[in-house]
């Protein structure tokens, strides 16, 4: 699961050798990394609402597409293998097209408040909702209206995290209701703080006089 073995091409490599940085990626493509998706990476996911997926056409053309549900609606089968439920949308069928051809694929996952980005190398596979129908149990969704046309499956070959650098932070309304909330709790414990502290200082100067 070594992503820098997997994505530097010759071609890349001649240019990591031309701008210097040949060296350290070259120790990185020698790592040893563990088989599979670890906690870090299965919770990161979780709390996805949104993520991109790249594909190439038989037109030549790579092909980019935003897609998004619900929190957690792209689900780990298990630590090489991520799905999701398609719902009914434009009915372009691009991604699904292109992956009848060429099944490889790239995602990227991006946690905006915390500037934080996962990519991810994978092969796709576009199944039919009567043909698993145990993996359709498995991706579905509760409190959530969808139709939907198919499931996609994602066998990954590779991940990494990339730098925060230039991640914009931005905060959906239900994170912003939420610190608004957090903030709210904070004050109102402050300020109980502060009554109680208040009542104990009137009662020590009542002590004070009562023994005077």
């Amino acid at each position: 699961m070594n992503y820098a073995k997997l994505a530097f091409t010759d071609a890349i490599k001649t240019v990591q050798e031309k701008e210097g940085s040949r060296n350290s990626y070259e120790r990185m493509e020698q790592m040893v990394l563990p088989e599979g998706l670890s906690f870090r990476e299965m919770s990161f996911i979780r709390e996805r609402d949104s993520f991109y997926v790249a594909s190439f056409g038989e037109n030549g053309f790579p092909y980019i597409q935003h897609r998004g549900g619900p929190k957690g609606f792209l689900k780990f089968i298990d630590v090489k293998t991520l799905a999701f439920i398609d719902f009914t949308g434009n009915k372009q069928y691009i991604t699904t097209g292109n992956i009848q051809t060429h099944e490889k694929v790239s995602l990227i996952l991006v946690d905006y408040p915390n500037r934080a980005r996962l990519k991810i190398y994978a092969e796709a596979e576009v199944v039919s909702l009567n043909e698993r129908p145990d993996l359709l149990e498995k991706l579905e969704l509760e409190d959530y209206k969808y139709k939907a046309e198919r499931m996609f499956v994602f066998h990954i070959k590779a991940f990494d995290w990339n730098c925060p650098q230039h991640i914009t932070p931005r905060y959906t309304i239900e994170d912003i209701a939420k610190m608004a909330k957090d903030r709210e709790d904070y004050v109102e414990n402050l300020e109980q703080e502060i009554k109680s502290l208040k009542e104990r200082l009137e009662n020590c100067g009542a002590n004070g006089n009562n023994q005077n």
